[in-house]
């Protein structure tokens, strides 16, 4: 757990260092990700943290806090809305990085000292910490992509990301089902090369059925940070054609990638 808990922490801190740079005025501004503001965007992640070290700690007021949120939700209230008066009072700008900091380093705390056989509750099936941690690295990873695209700014990969490529093969039937689809194939071979230039592989070798190409990109599509015509990833065969179309490594309904051109500028 430390190891995961570490990637966690490094992955929160270069975002922070994004972050750091921001005017009041960029926190309002609209990012590419469904036209939410940065204030929306830290504001999800900061409540999913919230909810994580909750359920680790609580799982009987998770429940609580969990099913009265979803009936707010299914009466029409926004996601972050859908909190008040169950959990943290979001703030707004510099003052919601200050809350968003304090709240990600004591979840990262959390889990690195956490029994890695430990299984928690969560919104669809029990979840084991481990996943717990990499779900959260994920998100963080992802919703951060936001921020660099709305400022046009490259960002530096690490070899962190192969936590999130190991979500992102492990999602492939859980893409389809999430829909209500059969997988049209066996999971197809995966070969990416990871920002130091290492290789990695999952499944059987299979130059018919396969994705093939760099991590960072991968991992860009089964986020759904890019359309599959916005990487340079290689993929051959209908299960693996199929999968790119739609892939999608993170819980809840099924989402659609974004459109061509919405968010690729790179």
């Amino acid at each position: 757990m430390k190891q995961l808990a570490a990637d966690l922490r490094a992955e929160g801190d270069q975002l922070y260092g994004v972050l750091e740079t921001l005017s009041e005025a960029d926190w309002a501004r609209n990012t590419p990700f469904k036209n939410w503001t940065v204030n929306d965007v830290m504001g999800h992640l900061h409540l999913g943290d919230w909810m994580v070290v909750l359920t680790m700690t609580d799982a009987d007021k998770y429940l609580e806090v969990r099913d009265a949120r979803k009936k707010a939700r299914d009466g029409g209230v926004g996601m972050n809305e859908s909190m008040a008066g169950l959990g943290p009072d979001i703030q707004q700008g510099p003052a919601l990085l200050a809350q968003w900091r304090d709240h990600f380093l004591k979840m990262c705390d959390a889990f690195a000292t956490a029994d890695p056989k430990h299984r928690v509750k969560w919104s669809g099936p029990d979840m084991g910490v481990r996943m717990a941690a990499t779900a959260r690295q994920m998100e963080t990873w992802a919703h951060g992509q936001e921020v660099y695209d709305l400022q046009r700014q490259p960002r530096e990969v690490f070899d962190r990301l192969k936590n999130i490529a190991v979500l992102g093969v492990k999602t492939f039937g859980w893409t389809f089902a999430n829909r209500g689809l059969t997988p049209p194939g066996a999971a197809p071979y995966v070969r990416l090369m990871a920002p130091s230039g290492e290789i990695w592989e999952w499944n059987e070798p299979d130059d018919t059925n396969k994705v093939e190409g760099l991590a960072v990109d991968f991992c860009r599509v089964v986020t759904q940070g890019r359309n599959i015509t916005e990487v340079d990833l290689t993929v051959l065969g209908e299960p693996a054609t199929a999968w790119m179309a739609i892939a999608q490594c993170f819980a809840g309904a099924p989402n659609d990638p974004p459109e061509q051109g919405v968010r690729g500028w790179s």
